[in-house]
């Protein structure tokens, strides 16, 4: 049965970044639009689960919601 994941997207002045949430290993996905980076993280998620084996998912402890929030940097 497919898992669902959650995936952060960031927008940067040059793009967006997109990566998965419960995943062991780091998996990244980019592109100049929001359907290009998720389209580039959802392949290389298939990619990194292909070559790892499905228990790179993580099966305990899901991620229930993702939040933002903000903190100063020490400077």
């Amino acid at each position: 049965m497919p898992k669902t994941l959650k995936i952060i997207v960031e927008k940067h002045p040059d793009g967006f970044v997109a990566y998965p949430l419960g995943l062991r290993g780091v998996v990244v996905g980019e592109g100049s639009t929001y359907k290009k980076a998720m389209a580039d993280v959802k392949s290389a998620i298939r990619f990194h689960v292909e070559t790892f084996g499905r228990q790179v998912i993580e099966q305990e402890s899901p991620v229930l919601e993702a939040f933002v929030d903000e903190a100063e940097a020490p400077g």
